[in-house]
């Protein structure tokens, strides 16, 4: 054996009961397990696990990593995590498949998920040529963790037909069609939406069928952010459920919360939804963060009249008075539906990641307070933060509430996303923090689930929907994809003051049964790639 992890607890990602065993890894797999009592494990290298909990490695199912991963090859904001697989291309918004204008407008409208790429050569215009840029990544060594990608339905329809907000033209929609064929044939696994990001919100039901159906032919599944977590998210949550069933596609839920006052105290309603389609037959999964608040750009608020025609037109509208007055109306008194229908609250609003040094002073504080300080509206603040930073700018929503977070990640479909920017000067503390925060908080501290339950809600569960037929369990034969972890001391580093803190109590994380965390810090070893689609 190249290494054998002796005394272990193994939690073994199926939710059974753990147990003591020695694995013994070989090849970049595990190679064979001994449970205590019998003979033990030899091998060219040992350690000593003391009792601490072996789980297979993480799977984040909600990430925005898809330049971080070229850029950073420490990438310990997920690496420390234990996460050893992220999901990319979501919310309906990535860099695949582009031609050239489309890859310019797709680089400015995520700015703010992303940074604007200035360090990144965009070398790849397909799908495939994504996934192989992260293969020969760091001169052919790969990258900090594995990844697997989600065809972005609003890139789709940005290089199909531009940012307008109309319905797609037969020719349109065959171009999208094609599109999304050549990209799960090339490798990924499904596809996403932002259907309260343009240009993807312009997207009807019918077009979204359409494309789902060739998702569902290569066996991927569709993951939507939704056209409402606030004043319609019962009704949007049903309309993905229906969608998804006329297509014939796997469905699974991104960021599944319900938001706002109008939905506290109304997960049973939404699990109850679930609970229903899946006895009727449907595929359905989805992920969640442990936290209350949001986090997406400031523009993403905006009514959608106002970001059509790109980011260039929303700039122009936003420096017309009279325009910028129709938005306010929107925003504060109508509700819009980049704000999920329901009035802003600016005090719920705090800017998290500012592009333009001249405006840092905004960061850490809601748009409600910078406005008082400064004796004015809050949407001149806002107003001014959105021209002056070119909408750029992050944002933290404080609109969750406690007992829909705890209710919904109970549910026997729920699996862990960090849904993670890490972007912005104070980003959101998931990024850095979210499965440390399950296994402390949620497990150790507040018994929401055991500690058996949650390590399945985040390994063999996603693994499962992104049909994987080796990973997300410990098994003899299954890749060496693993976390040594202590249940008693894991927790968060991060917090909403300091969010780029890693986690403590997650001594040992392995890709390919190499460390790439070891005695808590971080190794120069890249082990992840691409994780292209299962083909069946």
């Amino acid at each position: 054996m190249d290494l054998v992890i002796r005394d272990a607890r193994v939690i073994d990602g199926t939710g059974g009961a753990s147990y003591r065993a020695d694995v013994g890894l070989d090849g970049g797999r595990i190679r064979e397990i001994r449970r205590s009592g019998d003979p033990r494990l030899s091998g060219r290298r040992t350690l000593d696990a003391g009792g601490l909990a072996l789980a297979p490695g993480f799977i984040d199912m909600h990430a925005h990593s898809d330049l971080a991963l070229l850029r950073d090859p420490d990438h310990s904001a997920k690496a420390a995590q234990g996460v050893t697989l992220e999901v990319l291309g979501q919310d309906g918004l990535s860099y695949a498949p582009v031609d050239d204008r489309t890859l310019a407008e797709v680089r400015r409208s995520i700015t703010g998920w992303n940074g604007d790429g200035s360090d990144i050569d965009f070398d790849w215009r397909t799908v495939g040529g994504y996934l192989d840029r992260l293969d020969r990544n760091f001169g052919g060594q790969g990258i900090a963790v594995n990844a697997a990608y989600l065809i972005p339905q609003g890139t789709l329809r940005m290089y199909a037909m531009g940012w307008d907000g109309r319905p797609a033209t037969d020719t349109e929609l065959a171009r999208m069609r094609q599109l999304v064929a050549e990209g799960m044939e090339q490798g990924a696994v499904g596809m996403s939406s932002g259907l309260t990001y343009t240009p993807g919100m312009y997207a009807d039901d019918a077009e979204l069928t359409e494309l789902c159906r060739v998702v569902a032919r290569y066996d991927g599944y569709y993951c939507p952010h939704h056209r409402s977590y606030g004043a319609g998210a019962l009704q949007a949550y049903e309309e993905m459920v229906q969608l998804t069933k006329a297509a014939g596609c796997a469905l699974h839920l991104a960021h599944a919360t319900m938001n706002f006052g109008v939905n506290k105290g109304r997960a049973p309603d939404l699990l109850a939804l679930l609970d229903s389609a899946l006895e009727d037959g449907c595929d359905i999964s989805l992920d969640t963060y442990p936290y209350t608040p949001g986090c997406t750009t400031l523009v993403a608020v905006l009514p959608s009249w106002a970001s059509e025609g790109g980011p260039e037109a929303t700039l122009a509208r936003l420096r017309d008075d009279a325009t910028a007055e129709r938005i306010r109306h929107h925003l504060e008194e109508i509700g819009s539906d980049g704000c999920h229908g329901v009035p802003i609250e600016w005090d719920t609003i705090e800017m998290s990641g500012i592009t333009d040094p001249g405006l840092e002073a905004y960061v850490g504080k809601t748009v409600a307070r910078s406005a008082a300080e400064r004796g004015e509206e809050p949407w001149i603040t806002a107003r001014r933060l959105l021209v002056g930073d070119r909408l750029g700018s992050t944002i933290l929503q404080h609109v969750g509430h406690e007992e829909n977070v705890r209710q919904i990640m109970r549910h026997r479909v729920h699996t862990g996303g960090s849904d993670g920017i890490l972007q912005g000067d104070k980003p959101h503390p998931r990024a850095y923090g979210t499965f440390p925060q399950y296994l402390g908080r949620y497990v150790r501290e507040l018994g929401v689930l055991s500690l058996e339950e949650c390590v399945a809600h985040l390994t063999s569960r996603p693994a499962a929907r992104l049909r994987l037929p080796d990973r997300g369990s410990i098994r003899e034969g299954y890749r060496a994809d693993l976390v040594l972890f202590d249940p008693d001391t894991v927790a968060a580093g991060s917090t909403f003051e300091n969010p780029r803190v890693t986690p403590t109590g997650i001594p040992h994380v392995l890709i390919d049964g190499r460390f790439v965390i070891e005695d808590g810090r971080r190794t120069d070893v890249l082990a992840g790639k691409a994780i292209r689609r299962t083909r069946t």
